[in-house]
């Protein structure tokens, strides 16, 4: 059976949540394999809203087993908190629908605290993040200093990793004009919230290895875009992980070749939430009508998103850096209504033609967007479920994305509602 990895093409906030709520349906698990709590999915089920951060999208269908893999870093008492909300809205959360790899790194309240702190006084450039911890914990990854969902089954073990993390971060804190870590409060956070996390724990990549031979297929869910990758982002302004689709296999135990089928996730135009280059972001009267037709607002933070025409040069690079089979372009109704549509098809750094992002942040910064007209369309797209509900402009549109991307557009989304989308090719197609 096909196994299907989705990823985000932009700078997050593509939609991914909903195509991968889409896909579930037909999948038999749907594992994270990346990121932390700073993602935010938005689902709408039958008119009922579902926000989720650290719970895979698959949770809210019954009989799928969803999986948060290695890759990722869990704040514990957040999955808690977003468990009991879940439940809430009539969801059942238990450890035969949820598993968390063993080895899955802990996001701990000194982690957001020093995010939090270093954003605050970094007077040169801030990087835009959310303050929950996210890169801290990656870097105690790295680092060989951070408490794994194990750790907490085991009152010596976790002891130690306590005091070999203290020992950095107390030193840290102190430059930074924080007070040491109550070491005895924290660890006696750590032995309550081990009852309610420790009965998900499990070897992941037994388990994912043992349902690849017996043909389930499997839904690899990515956070952000790949523009904010760690390695191919828009570095420094990144996340602090790789989105791109390589670290599916990585990051929940398997080898690369149980990935199929790469989707790349892609908004008909450009959003971007925080710091850092967007060559195309619109200043004017078009760029905040974007922003209201498309609601443009971030599901963790509530933070207005920049919003521009949509840029063909970096997703065609980050097409070929996940190896993106196909793509699924959403939002395509925003942008009913416009007589004149605009897509960058290069950049023009100082006299020079580009046809990629440079890797240099200050000629990223000096990256001005060539662009090609295409003619717009004033009937609604809205709730199109076939090609012969598209107007002819719309087509057009999508096809010349087709084109100056490099890639076939595998799905198309014309609303939140999960039905209200076009399939062209399957991805789960053997």
């Amino acid at each position: 059976m096909a196994n299907v990895v989705v990823v985000g093409a932009q700078w997050g906030d593509e939609g991914k949540g909903k195509i991968v709520d889409w896909l579930s349906e037909r999948a038999d698990v749907i594992a994270r394999f990346q990121g932390g709590h700073n993602a935010g999915h938005t689902l709408v089920i039958d008119g009922k809203v579902y926000k989720l951060n650290a719970l895979p999208s698959g949770v809210v269908r019954g009989g799928k087993l969803s999986v948060i893999g290695n890759g990722v870093v869990l704040d514990p008492w957040h999955l808690v908190k977003e468990i009991a909300s879940i439940r809430e809205q009539g969801v059942e959360i238990s450890p035969d629908v949820l598993m968390i790899a063993e080895n899955t790194p802990l996001i701990l309240p000194f982690h957001g605290e020093l995010d939090r702190a270093r954003e605050g006084q970094n007077s040169v450039a801030k990087i835009g993040t959310t303050g929950r911890g996210i890169g801290p914990a990656y870097e105690d990854k790295v680092g060989r200093r951070v408490i794994r969902v194990a750790d907490l089954a085991d009152e010596a073990t976790l002891e130690l990793r306590v005091d070999r993390a203290l020992v950095h971060h107390n030193a840290l804190r102190n430059g930074l004009g924080l007070g040491p870590i109550d070491r005895d409060a924290l660890l006696a956070d750590l032995r309550a919230i081990a009852p309610e996390i420790l009965p998900y724990a499990a070897p992941v990549w037994k388990v994912m290895n043992e349902a690849r031979k017996s043909g389930k297929r499997i839904l690899f869910e990515g956070a952000q875009g790949s523009l904010l990758d760690i390695d191919f982002g828009t570095y420094p302004f990144v996340t602090s992980s790789n989105v791109i689709a390589g670290q599916a296999a990585t990051g929940v135990g398997l080898g690369p070749n149980a990935i199929d089928f790469v989707l790349g996730i892609v908004k008909a135009y450009t959003t971007r939430v925080g710091e850092g280059p967007f060559p195309t972001e619109l200043f004017d009267g078009d760029g905040q009508r974007l922003g209201e037709r498309g609601r443009e607002f971030g599901t963790v933070t509530g933070r207005k998103r920049r919003c521009g025409w949509f840029d063909a040069v970096l997703v065609r690079q980050t097409c070929a850096i996940s190896g993106i089979n196909g793509i699924a372009l959403t939002k395509l109704d925003v942008l009913d209504g416009f007589d004149t549509i605009r897509i960058c098809t290069g950049y023009d750094l100082d006299g020079t033609m580009l046809d990629y992002l440079p890797t240099a942040a200050d000629q990223q910064a000096r990256c001005k967007p060539v662009y090609e007209e295409i003619e717009g369309w004033k009937e609604s797209t809205e709730g199109a479920r076939s090609w012969a509900d598209l107007p002819g402009a719309a087509i057009k549109y999508v096809r010349r994305v087709e084109e100056l991307i490099g890639c076939p557009v595998a799905m198309l989304s014309t609303s939140p509602e999960r039905d209200d989308t076009i399939l062209v090719t399957d991805p789960f197609a053997d």
